[in-house]
């Protein structure tokens, strides 16, 4: 019995070929598509047809949220520990001291909203990874040189590997491998 496979790993020698073969991949329905290449190519966006996600936004809710559990949360610990828990009658004060409340709660506010943000910032880019199957391939290497890489990912529904490859022969790739999941 075959293994599965995670995808179908082509490799394009210059930029033009690339994006014609991912233009027409995407017109024959090969939807579930990744490119590793050694620079930013322009447009690649655009073909992909992948939107751009207010990512910053998320990240921004989650910061927001950290933040305001940190500084209540601390406040909320002051006021139940030395006004309803243990009052103490210092100096003639009152027990619910606010000035003396900010300090603490401001810097719990600034590391919850710290700590909530490294933790939306990595789950948004879904990290860590700790197994990628596309770096078994001994082509891959190639990505970071001078080689274009497609993978079709074997998720995709109605992915047929046998088609795929004869596609991506015709599209002018220059080597194909299956990644092993």
């Amino acid at each position: 019995m075959n293994a599965p496979a995670h995808g179908l790993l082509a490799g394009f020698a210059d930029v033009p070929t690339l994006l014609a073969a991912l233009r027409a991949l995407r017109r024959d329905g090969f939807g579930h598509l990744e490119v590793h290449s050694p620079f930013a190519v322009p447009g690649l966006d655009e073909v992909l047809s992948r939107p751009r996600e207010p990512v910053h936004r998320r990240i921004a809710f989650w910061v927001l949220l950290g933040g305001l559990i940190g500084g209540f949360g601390m406040l909320a610990l002051q006021v139940w520990s030395a006004v309803l828990s243990y009052p103490i009658d210092v100096g003639g004060r009152p027990d619910a001291s606010w000035p003396a409340f900010l300090p603490p709660a401001l810097e719990m506010a600034l590391l919850g909203a710290f700590v909530f943000g490294v933790v939306a910032m990595l789950a948004g880019s879904r990290l860590p990874k700790l197994h990628q199957p596309i770096f078994a391939s001994t082509y891959f290497e190639r990505a970071s040189q001078d080689r274009f890489m497609v993978l079709i990912l074997a998720d995709a529904p109605g992915y047929d590997a046998e088609r795929a490859r004869q596609r991506l022969l015709a599209l002018g790739a220059e080597q194909i491998e299956e990644v092993p999941a």
